[in-house]
């Protein structure tokens, strides 16, 4: 019997929430960029999640379907048009003196921070509420 199980469903969220994390702050870092390898505008990067089944041993020896988990499936490119903007100085404008931004909004970028945290903070309480009761699981024993 696993004891830890709770543990082992919610890290595949917790790993999921911090990839999600980091692409959401790679993408406020690029809200600016104008020019990126490729030689154009930075475009936003989004997440997608996936649901995994965990497979688990029974007591029988075969593998018995056990607790889901989230995981990301893919880290796609959010393929909308950015806004552009008339600066005939800036070093990436056109002919016509139009600069293309990145899609990134950064009202949409916070809103998606805070949501991503506070799912993170809920699974790290999901793992330490688990990890508390293995142990008095444990205590009664003694």
């Amino acid at each position: 019997m696993d004891l830890l199980s709770g543990i082992s469903a919610t890290s595949g969220a917790l790993n999921a929430q911090r990839t999600r994390l980091d692409v959401i702050a790679q993408n406020i870092a690029n809200a600016r960029t104008t020019r990126g390898p490729d030689g154009r505008a930075y475009q936003r990067r989004v997440v997608s999640f996936e649901n995994e089944l965990l497979r688990s041993t029974g007591p029988d020896g075969r593998g018995n379907v056990g607790l889901s988990t989230v995981r990301v499936a893919a880290i796609n490119t959010d393929t909308s048009p950015g806004q552009r903007i008339t600066d005939p100085g800036h070093p990436d404008a056109d002919a016509q003196g139009m600069v293309t931004l990145p899609n990134v909004n950064l009202a949409f970028e916070m809103v998606d921070l805070i949501t991503a945290s506070r799912a993170y903070e809920a699974n790290l309480s999901v793992a330490k509420n688990s990890r508390q009761m293995a142990m008095k699981t444990l205590e009664i024993g003694r």
